[in-house]
């Protein structure tokens, strides 16, 4: 099968992260099956969800493993000139929900299947294909510790995510977090006898800020981010039923997004600390500040002096190295000791959005490339 045959079956699978992944991970894994692939399934603990690793050619270390995740953003509230889950073809472009980010990569992967399995193979190909990656990278960390047992060590693990084939070496890490304010409840014509929880929730607000200005003074950096430091931000507060009564719970969802020298749990200790003066300053048993940790993934930090850079420049001469405001799976293979970059067809400019497309120039200019570094597997 053709890139864009396969890109078309893909978008019609409508495998948002709040749904199950049943469907597309079994056409794929049935497909890489009967190409001679050996499919690892990873189900989640509700068989609702599936990842999926798959290899072909010889049990060594060594070779190339492309990443990619199944998942999409929904698309309700989207206004779309055409069926999102249906690709269509216009002015030279693909739109449809993921051909951006990332079912492009993941069908031009599927696609080099059968010349993998035409072989021979003097190192493994080997693919990682993950799910919920647009909900915090949830289904990867269950799927990373069978990564070394199965796939052994890979000279370069390519994760496509859309950066129009420019090579990024580097991506922020994420630590998402929900803070609960515990107060006591009253009315509010008697507000001072009581803890008002959204009270304590503005002023952990407060620690945040001045966690982020810490982070800006005194933190690392690295100009190669638009922004050049670590930051901090509260993106939902919620609390109280009524205008008159003295709020007992709120709570705050919020994110770091650190560089890979930053340690999150420096700033997740910060915070812990401050919310407990918090709550010790209303010299009432009752006020509590916890803070959870609810999603974290690592950020990406690549030698850009590295062999793996070398091996993608040799095949995109023109690609500028650059480093990606958004987050991606690719420190979970780091962090591995497995070389890692982040380079795929299509531009995140247009992922999540209407209308979400990738340019077939892009999706050709990505065969190419895959080719070549299948190539380097079978000594073509």
């Amino acid at each position: 099968m053709q890139t864009v045959e396969i890109l078309e079956r893909l978008v019609a699978f409508p495998s948002v992260s709040s749904r199950s992944n049943r469907d597309i991970a079994g056409w794929i894994a049935e497909y890489l099956g009967s190409a001679g692939f050996e499919v690892l399934r990873l189900p989640d603990a509700t068989g609702e969800k599936c990842g999926l690793l798959a290899r072909i050619g010889p049990r060594l270390d060594g070779g190339l493993l492309l990443s990619a995740h199944m998942d999409v953003v929904p698309v309700e509230g989207q206004v779309w000139a055409s069926d999102p889950f249906r690709l269509s073809a216009r002015d030279g472009r693909y739109y449809g929900r993921g051909t951006a980010d990332m079912k492009g990569f993941l069908a031009a992967a599927l696609a080099l299947a059968a010349d993998a399995a035409a072989g021979p193979l003097a190192r493994p190909f080997l693919l990682s294909l993950s799910y919920d990656e647009e909900v915090g990278c949830r289904g990867i960390p269950a799927m990373i510790p069978h990564v070394r047992a199965f796939c052994g060590r890979p000279a370069l693990c390519l994760v496509g995510e859309p950066t129009r084939l420019d090579i990024a070496t580097g991506h922020k890490g994420k630590v998402s977090g929900l803070v609960r304010c515990h107060g006591t409840a009253g009315h509010s014509a008697l507000a001072p006898r009581h803890v008002n929880a959204l009270h304590l929730a503005a002023d952990m607000i407060g620690a945040m800020r001045a966690e982020q200005a810490r982070l800006e003074a005194e933190g690392a950096r690295d100009e190669g981010y638009d922004i050049a430091c670590s930051t901090v931000h509260a993106g939902l507060m919620r609390g109280g039923r009524a205008l008159n009564i003295v709020p007992d719970l709120a709570e705050i969802e919020f994110e770091i997004r650190h560089l890979a020298a930053d340690d999150p749990a420096d700033s997740l200790a910060r915070l812990r600390a401050a919310g407990q003066a918090l709550a010790a300053a209303a010299h009432d048993p009752a006020a509590r500040v916890e803070v959870e940790l609810v999603t974290a993934y690592p950020g990406l930090g690549a030698d850009a002096g590295g062999e793996a850079v070398s091996v993608l420049r040799a095949r995109l001469p023109d690609a500028r190295l650059i480093k990606v405001a958004y987050g991606t799976e690719a420190g979970f293979f780091h962090a591995l000791g497995i070389p890692t970059l982040v380079c795929g067809p299509g531009d995140m400019a247009q992922g999540h959005r209407p209308d979400e497309y990738v340019e077939a120039g892009q999706l050709v200019r990505c065969e190419r490339l895959l080719k070549a570094l299948l190539d380097d597997l079978t000594g073509r």
